[in-house]
């Protein structure tokens, strides 16, 4: 374990703080080669559609709407944009309105960018205790101040912040949350990272506040864990029991570190997809830092791991559809279509949906909102709330690796950057990985979150290789 604060920091879209952005549009041509070829060109069609246009400038209208209000020399920034104010729906989505959305996240290897984001645990130097929401309310706020960054409210809850493409964001029970900015090399994100860990050191030090940069809570019980003043998490809260037995384990005491990586066409982001699935278990056991549950050793090496294997397998694990010879950004979405919804936010209010259907919604026949259709800015909460290994929204998520001390904070994207950025090292992750089977895969995600020796490890990484 490792005392971030005490000893010494998404081509993305914001989970908490609904962001809107269309970070690339136009046509994205899939790579002459002969996987390409068997793709369709999802890409051409969607971007260069005008009626597809017209439906992305509702997310582009939205990510300019008035939804800040001026403050002093800062501004408070609502907690999600007021789609029913900020859109009027003129024709109802389709299917193919979904798709193009995906891949209207295609853009030319010249503006590839990395987005890290990274959870820790605030908690008191004398009692080791968790920070409570009022000294996350007091930190947040002086941060604000400090270093002028706009604060986000939900109802009269500071529940985050903004600086630019970087956020900071708070999961259910109180975890810290750096949401990076898209840069264009490793050494920038280092120094995001770090410049981040000063801001919060500086100020969570004066009120003795330290933060602890590991997978699983080591110490206190679901019981000893703050909720934070935030509609969707009550609304994940009631459902997570209904699905798994370990749901509100992942909610309040799991912490990540996450890489967000672009893609040029569909064939690009298969590839990606494909290699990033197979070598997730690897970053599982390279990162793997949750051995401690309630002060005593729990059996695993990544607890964190372990939980997402019982949370709601509806939507989480490895996705074996990515490796059909069919897949693409369609039958991603229809994956999503078929994930049940959690929320829908209306009236700056979260609607709780959780269990129906977004495939009823298309139609107009969803439960809590009779006759009422999506919009872009839905959908793009629901693909939010998907959480397998390797999650796919207008960019790549890389979601395997437990919390960690800030050098492994950098040394994630390093580890992904690496191996997918590079055409030769990826080509060489999809030759090592070809005749890798379903079982095999999900044996070593099973495997590398044991508590097991040397030995053991290398056996089970050989039976796979």
């Amino acid at each position: 374990m490792t005392l971030i604060s005490r000893a010494s920091p998404s081509c993305r879209v914001l989970t908490d703080v609904t962001r809107c952005t269309i970070r690339r549009s136009g046509v994205c041509g899939l790579a002459k080669n002969a996987e390409a070829s068997r793709m369709k060109e999802t890409c051409v069609s969607f971007s260069s559609s005008s009626r597809y246009s017209a439906k992305i400038s509702q997310v582009l209208h939205l990510d300019n709407a008035g939804i800040g209000i001026r403050r002093g020399r800062r501004s408070i920034v609502a907690a999600s944009p007021p789609t029913e104010d900020a859109v009027v729906v003129t024709e109802p989505l389709t299917k193919e309105d979904l798709v193009g959305y995906l891949a209207s996240g295609c853009k030319p290897k010249e503006k590839w960018r990395i987005g890290t984001e990274h959870e820790k645990f605030g908690f008191e130097f004398g009692t080791l205790r968790p920070m409570k929401y009022e000294q996350i309310a007091e930190l947040l706020n002086s941060i604000a101040e400090r270093f002028d960054w706009e604060k986000v409210m939900e109802g009269d809850y500071i529940i985050g912040l903004k600086q630019g493409k970087q956020s900071i964001s708070l999961e259910p029970g109180g975890q810290f949350e750096l949401s990076g900015a898209p840069l264009e090399t490793l050494h920038q994100t280092c120094a995001e990272v770090n410049s981040h860990l000063y801001q919060v050191k500086a100020v969570a030090e004066e009120m003795g506040i330290g933060f602890l940069g590991i997978g699983f809570q080591p110490k206190w019980g679901l019981k000893d864990i703050p909720v934070m003043p935030k509609g969707r998490y009550e609304i994940m809260r009631n459902y997570m029991p209904k699905v798994g037995s370990l749901g509100l384990d992942m909610m309040f005491r799991t912490c990540t570190v996450q890489v967000n990586l672009d893609f040029s066409s569909e064939a690009d982001m298969i590839r990606k997809f494909r290699a990033g699935l197979a070598l997730q278990p690897i970053a599982t056991a390279l990162f793997a830092n949750s051995p401690f549950t309630e002060g005593k050793p729990n059996g695993y090496l990544s607890m964190r791991s372990h939980i997402w294997t019982d949370t709601d397998n509806n939507r989480a694990g490895m996705l074996p559809f990515v490796f059909d010879d069919s897949f693409g950004f369609e039958q991603y979405v229809d994956y999503a279509l078929d994930v049940p919804m959690y929320f829908v936010y209306r009236k700056k209010k979260y609607i709780d949906c959780a269990g129906m259907s977004f495939r009823d919604f298309l139609a107009g026949k969803l439960p809590c909102l009779p006759g009422e259709l999506p919009t872009l800015n839905d959908w793009e909460n629901h693909l939010t709330t998907i959480f397998p290994e390797v999650r796919l929204k207008r960019y790549l998520e890389m979601r395997g690796a437990d919390g960690g001390p800030w050098r492994r904070l950098c040394a994630l994207p390093a580890f992904w950057v690496g191996l997918l950025y590079d055409e030769d090292s990826l080509q060489n992750v999809l030759d090592m990985t070809a005749d890798w089977t379903t079982g095999e895969r999900q044996m070593l995600r099973n495997k590398v979150k044991e508590r097991v020796n040397s030995s053991g490890w290398k056996k089970a990484i050989q039976n796979v290789v």
